[in-house]
């Protein structure tokens, strides 16, 4: 079990481990959730440029009387921005949107390797990176065997992909693990289907807590980082309850064994994912 669930420390990165996720969310509800998020003590918010509301994150951020030093913030590239040409354009006019000199995490959304060659696309974030615009750089999306080209090409730190007790993503952990890299969860209540599962509740019950809790709180006991998202501010501080109580390694073993290959996320364009 891992001690100290809150924050994630590898590779020289301090990220907190429970986040706030806005895919999805529209910028009127973003500019509700987000302040609540902030002030229930959420410090880590994910956008994107594809999620169209970057302006209302940074709004919601700047409102709030949390330090912006104190909030980790995440942004991507979407992929077709990922030549190396556009890389740094994209990447000021998220700040622009953002209203902020520079962000925590700058990921590529998905691959996107008929757009531009990852090496190249990777060659410009990091010297995005090394501009100052972002602390570090990174990849969404990406399977196991393109996750361990990219660390061969540049120096990534997470990898964020749809993962839930339905879909296990071993062979990524494992490439991380080996490279020194954490692994960070979209979709991490499965959209909801968590809190109809007997397992969950049940186990949940013996810690006096609901499956959702159960989901993030296994997520985050195995170092992962989670980013819930929900477009009701009376949820935000229900999904934080997960630092009172640990699951047991039997518990934990029950929630892995729900895996069933189930995956929400699945565009035209999405990669082939690894088998399992």
């Amino acid at each position: 079990m891992t001690d100290d669930v809150s924050t994630i420390r590898t590779g020289g990165v301090r990220v907190p481990a429970l986040g706030f996720g806005t895919f999805e969310l529209d910028p009127e509800e973003v500019e509700r959730t987000v302040p609540v998020a902030l002030d229930v003590g959420y410090r880590h918010i994910d956008t994107a440029q594809a999620y169209r509301n970057e302006a209302a994150v940074g709004h919601a951020i700047a409102g709030s009387p949390v330090d912006r030093d104190d909030v980790f913030v995440t942004t991507k590239v979407w992929r077709d921005r990922a030549a190396p040409e556009d890389v740094e354009s994209s990447t000021a006019a998220s700040l622009r949107e953002l209203d902020m000199d520079h962000v925590d995490l700058l990921l590529l959304h998905w691959p996107a390797e008929d757009i531009a060659p990852l090496e190249a696309t990777l060659e410009a974030m990091t010297a995005a990176r090394d501009r100052g615009m972002t602390e570090h750089i990174g990849v969404s999306n990406f399977p196991s065997a393109e996750l361990a080209r990219a660390f061969e090409l540049a120096p990534i730190v997470t990898d964020q992909v749809e993962h839930h007790p339905y879909l296990a993503v071993d062979p990524i952990e494992r490439v991380l693990a080996d490279n020194g890299g954490f692994l960070t969860a979209y979709c991490p209540i499965a959209k909801g289907k968590v809190a109809e599962d007997a397992t969950l509740d049940e186990i949940g019950e013996e810690h006096g807590v609901g499956p959702v809790q159960v989901t993030l709180r296994w997520l985050l006991q195995r170092g992962v980082a989670a980013l819930p998202r929900t477009s009701k501010p009376e949820r935000v501080a229900e999904n934080a309850r997960v630092h009172d109580f640990a699951l047991t390694d039997d518990e934990m073993e029950r929630i892995a064994g729900l895996a069933a290959g189930e995956r929400l996320i699945d565009p035209p364009f999405g990669p082939e994912w690894d088998a399992g």
